[in-house]
């Protein structure tokens, strides 16, 4: 199986290229977005050494779904998907900080709350909670958007006195996050998942916020099955999880957290192939669809240069 791990489109009208962890990001005429999902996968902030085939197709797909299923909600960027791979939306002008939003106490929260802290963000937390026990309710829990390195926590006080977002702005951000959030739960529940968390990015265009980037997906949201959550909580056993904390947890298994003198370990092919079936079987269990791989002849750069052209032809 193939992947797309790089790259180096030159569209009609390009003005700039941003190469992302995982999207290659292609702007057009200053004023639109060809958002390219690589088959790249990071964890810990860093890019591992291997693709995972159908791993861009998968989180792309999904997020137009979500950011279909949520335009009621809140403008977003999308304009159309001219290949499995590919989403053009508008340029906005994006935030410096990222809305992560938590149902439930677990991953790097619960490694925080385990050491002894009790607030994470400016947001307190309750005493005597155990891993994978939900809050009284959803907590909102920003990062700094990073471009290299690690994203780090902040504070909603923060980010408004260091001038990052503007009151105003973070609290139509605010409410759109629990808007959605609640949404993705929703929608989770009807396929038998929890939504645990996940991260909303958003930027400005014309004066007015928008949904940017993607929603829901594996690399951005952590699920678990509904069926047998409580039974495992009250038991203290880990929980089925779909999420891409498997990949973070088989790295630390393996020694490696991204910090000094820790090296990657080595990625197999047959590894990339069971990671690739887990991002199928959480597209499959999300959307309640069959996952159709796309055809490419081999040349997924060559399928994806053809559809964004015509489709940019088809726009002007």
């Amino acid at each position: 199986m193939k992947a797309l791990t790089r790259t180096d489109f030159s569209f009609e009208g390009q003005t700039s290229v941003y190469h992302g962890k995982v999207r290659d990001v292609y702007t057009i005429n200053d004023d639109l977005m060809v958002m390219v999902a690589t088959d790249r996968i990071s964890a810990f902030d860093v890019i591992l050494p291997k693709g995972i085939p159908f791993k861009g197709q998968v989180l792309n797909q999904i997020a137009a779904k979500f950011l279909d299923s949520t335009s009621d909600i809140c403008p977003n960027w999308k304009l159309g998907t001219p290949d499995p791979m590919v989403t053009v939306g508008l340029k906005c002008e994006g935030f410096r900080v990222e809305m992560i939003i938590r149902s439930i106490l677990t991953g790097s929260a619960w490694r925080a709350y385990k050491d002894g802290c009790r607030e994470l963000c400016g947001v307190a937390l309750p005493d005597g909670m155990v891993e994978n026990q939900r809050f009284p309710e959803p907590i909102i829990t920003p990062t700094t958007k990073a471009d290299e390195g690690h994203d780090m926590n902040i504070s909603r006080e923060e980010i408004i006195n260091q001038g990052l977002v503007s009151a105003e702005d973070y609290a139509v951000m605010e409410d759109y996050t629990r808007r959605l959030f609640a949404r993705g739960q929703e929608i989770a529940a009807r396929h038998g998942l929890i939504l645990v968390d996940t991260k909303y990015e958003f930027g400005k265009r014309d004066g007015k916020v928008y949904l940017i980037d993607e929603i829901h997906t594996p690399d951005s949201s952590r699920y678990f099955y509904a069926y047998g959550y409580e039974e495992k909580l009250a038991a203290g056993e880990p929980q089925r999880q779909l999420s891409k904390e498997f990949v973070r947890q088989w790295l630390i298994e393996h020694g490696f957290m991204n910090e000094p003198g820790q090296t990657m370990p080595a990625i197999t092919d047959e590894y990339a192939e069971s990671v690739s079936e887990r991002y199928i079987e959480l597209y499959e269990h999300i959307t309640g669809e069959s996952f159709i791989k796309s055809a490419s002849d081999g040349d997924l750069a060559a399928r994806i240069e053809k559809n964004v052209s015509d489709y940019l032809a088809s726009l002007r």
